[in-house]
């Protein structure tokens, strides 16, 4: 038996990094909040099986190669045949628990109520929650949020059994290593798990009917991450499409349109990702998915129904924590009539490949639609001393300015990435250009030294051009 409805001025479906962001931005305006999610903890896919335990998985993966390359064969670095994956994550209890106690923390520092249960539209203005001993209870909001994650989709040709053909979910419930991997697509969780097995040592063949991988970046950072994989002993067939998924009791076999077979120990489906809004009945609430299996919303994240919201992977790419967490905010800035700033081009991409890649603002491409030309500079890790220290020499900073020298973007590849990015963040939300790298003094030896390696290489191009238009 439900009790009777109780009142919100703010209910979250979700407790992800959009979800929770949601929660903060709305409790931060004096609102009274309730926020649903079917854990105990909060945190989502994100802190559950998504970023934390694939990062914590990727953090040891990247000790090793890291450890190969700085000892130049002084020692010998491999991992055994059949070692358990467990034993690679033994820090992901403790990495996750101290996350989940923060986020409580920040919910419980706020007045934000939560409850335990799974959620359901009974109409578009009142939601009913089952919870885990079955009682029923109902509320209704002034405003909603839905940000309930995402969930891996499943084309019919790739049966996923979670056994020998697993999904981005269940890769990281292996109990050992395979000896192959066949991961079937090419966009950021593929590319991230591809080369996090490969540099385990594990044979991986990466397979996608694409021309390139993540072929939303910029192509000089994606051509430096399959030289990478390539290296690690990956193989990419790009080009190929997939028509069938097997096991024959021995192998998984994984048939191409071309009539090619590649047989692996185990295989990943990461074809995308679709809205997890399964038991949500959208249909009560007047909404539909888009045909990729999203929620569709508009540029503030409102959907067809003015005060319901949606925010994080539900709406589709890109699908990072970083970006789910600022819809989240952007959201509920906007349903409460809170001042917005511009969205998009100052929030960082970050792609925990090995290596990592990130960036910001506009790519080159982007940068000539605008302005009609681009400065553009670069640095090769190979010029750093301390990339050479590090043993991870190969990698590429990029700077893109506008044809003033006012920096509008930024891509990098290679050590330290997703961390580099943010001072090119800075200095576009300060409308910095090129000149106030070269001017400044970096520490030395950094990697950071990069931003004016890559400056003074688009100055240089800037005054040779305009000598020669004199």
């Amino acid at each position: 038996m439900s009790a009777a409805e109780q009142h919100f001025d703010v209910l979250v479906l979700g407790a992800g990094p959009a979800g929770h962001k949601a929660a903060i931005q709305a409790a931060k305006a004096g609102q009274r909040v309730l926020i649903v999610d079917r854990e105990a903890a909060p945190g989502g896919e994100c802190v559950q099986r998504g970023t934390i335990p694939s990062k914590t998985l990727r953090e040891s993966a990247c000790y090793l190669a890291g450890l190969r390359a700085r000892s130049e064969g002084v020692i010998e670095v491999s991992v055994p045949a059949q070692t358990q994956v467990a034993s690679l994550m033994r820090r992901l209890r403790a990495v996750r628990g101290h996350h989940e106690d923060y986020l409580a923390a920040q919910l419980e520092r706020n007045g934000i109520v939560r409850w335990r249960g799974r959620a359901r539209f009974l109409s578009s203005e009142s939601v009913e929650v089952r919870c885990p001993d079955r009682s029923l209870r109902r509320v209704r909001a002034r405003f909603v949020v839905i940000a309930t994650g995402s969930r891996p989709r499943q084309p019919e040709h790739v049966p996923v059994d979670h056994e020998h053909v697993l999904d981005s979910d269940s890769i990281l419930s292996l109990i050992y290593l395979p000896r192959s991997l066949t991961v079937l697509g090419a966009g950021v969780i593929a590319c991230e798990f591809a080369s996090i097995f490969a540099a385990l040592g594990v044979e991986v063949t990466m397979v996608d009917a694409g021309a390139r991988p993540l072929a939303f970046l910029d192509p000089e950072l994606t051509s430096r991450y399959v030289q990478a994989f390539e290296r690690m002993g990956g193989k990419l067939l790009t080009g190929r499409k997939t028509e069938g998924v097997r096991w024959d009791g021995s192998a998984v076999v994984t048939r191409l349109a071309d009539g090619v077979e590649l047989r692996s120990e185990k295989a990943l489906c990461a074809l995308g990702r679709v809205a997890n809004v399964g038991d949500l009945d959208l249909s009560a609430a007047g909404i539909s998915l888009t045909t990729r299996g999203h929620v569709p919303v508009d540029a503030n994240l409102r959907t067809v129904v003015p005060h319901v919201y949606a925010a994080g992977d539900v709406v589709g790419p890109p699908a990072l924590a970083a970006t789910a967490m600022e819809q989240g905010r952007r959201a509920m800035r906007h349903a409460l009539g809170l001042p917005l700033h511009e969205a998009g081009e100052v929030v960082p991409v970050g792609i925990y490949t090995i290596p990592e890649i990130s960036g910001v603002g506009l790519s080159e491409e982007e940068a000539v639609k605008r302005y009609g030309h681009a400065l553009v500079g670069r640095a090769r890790f190979e010029e750093l001393a301390r990339a050479h220290i590090n043993g991870q020499a190969d990698g590429l900073l990029k700077l893109v300015a506008d044809p003033a020298g006012r920096l509008v973007g930024a891509h990098i590849v290679g050590e330290a990435a997703t961390e580099l990015v943010h001072v090119a963040q800075m200095a576009l939300v300060g409308g910095l250009t090129l000149e106030a790298f070269v001017d400044n003094v970096f520490n030395f030896p950094t990697m950071a030294e990069a931003y004016r390696v890559a400056a003074i290489d688009a100055v240089a191009k800037m005054q040779v051009a305009t000598k020669a238009a004199a």
